[in-house]
């Protein structure tokens, strides 16, 4: 196991229960507030699509570390495509979100390169669940072409994990770095976990049992 492999698992570890629920059927329910419906859903997908494409454009911009800046480029490019896909099933090319999830306020917060870097593992880690309950609900809506579409986005997820581990190796000099990454990341997944806790409690729906 490399380095960037290990310290992937690691954060899974440190993360199972938050990973868990964000990847629980309430996941859903909190992201479109308690509306699980075709609109309502590709309407979320679209938000956090738009939120990552502009995010990772920011970081680009603003990224010294040449490898990184060409990472959150590439990055960019495929969640641009993925909002301007969204929009396409949404029949809506005017729609633009105008709140950002708590996940990208955290991301667009950080300043290092090495925090960032494991930020990105985090969010990716946060949103490889979210897709996947995506994807499970254009299953059970008896639209395979649709989940075929996110199961690709899922793919792309997966690429950007295996780069962001590339990434890892490249910007972590020592020990320190990583435990900075590391605490990135967790901090990427915490708001991604604290932001699902409150949208369920504000429903009245208890946030704990995964479904």
């Amino acid at each position: 196991m490399t380095a960037a492999e290990a310290f992937v698992e690691a954060v899974e570890e440190d993360n199972q229960t938050a990973l868990s629920r964000l990847g629980s059927s309430k996941s859903l329910y909190a992201d479109t507030d308690g509306d699980i419906d075709t609109e309502p859903v590709l309407r979320a997908t679209a938000d956090a699509e738009h939120a990552a494409w502009q995010t990772f454009v920011e970081w680009a911009d603003d990224e010294s570390h040449e490898a990184a800046r060409e990472a959150f480029e590439t990055t960019a490019e495929e969640e641009q495509g993925h909002y301007e896909t969204v929009l396409d099933h949404l029949g809506d090319e005017e729609y633009e979100p105008q709140e950002v999830p708590a996940l990208h306020e955290y991301l667009r917060d950080l300043e290092s390169t090495v925090e960032r870097v494991g930020a990105f593992v985090g969010r990716i880690l946060a949103s490889q669940r979210s897709k996947d309950q995506v994807v499970g609900y254009f299953v059970g809506d008896a639209d395979p072409q649709t989940a075929s579409v996110f199961r690709e986005f899922g793919d792309d997820l997966d690429a950007q994990l295996e780069r962001a581990s590339d990434l890892l190796e490249d910007v972590c000099e020592d020990e320190d770095d990583r435990e900075r990454a590391h605490e990135a990341a967790d901090g990427a997944i915490e708001a991604a976990y604290d932001e699902y806790v409150e949208s369920l409690e504000a429903m009245g729906a208890n946030p704990k049992p995964v479904c």
